[in-house]
């Protein structure tokens, strides 16, 4: 259970990122600079989706793998920031394994 917690966690967490990069680097110049506000309603809609199961996610690891209660916050934390859950999950790995 707790490889595929993580595996899943990891995956999630992947693929927020790359989604807050994509509508912050390619989706809100489109909208301003191209005039295509409807990429922001999509990239935005699906990074919505995956921002709420990483929080989800890392909630769920939380409780399995007895993080503190500040690994969440940090967890937490890295979903608002760009870059942030690639740089939490090195963190995770580089402290858990």
């Amino acid at each position: 259970m707790m490889n595929w917690l993580l595996k899943n966690w990891r995956a999630i967490g992947f693929a927020e990122g790359v989604s807050f990069l994509v509508l912050l680097a390619i989706a809100m110049p489109l909208k301003y600079w191209a005039g295509m506000p409807l990429m922001v309603t999509i990239v935005g809609g699906l990074h919505g989706g995956l921002w709420i199961a990483y929080v989800l996610a890392i909630w769920l690891a939380k409780n399995a793998l007895k993080w503190s209660n500040g690994t969440l916050l940090g967890g937490f934390a890295a979903s608002i920031l760009p870059f942030g859950p690639f740089v939490f999950d090195s963190w995770v790995r580089a402290n858990n394994e």
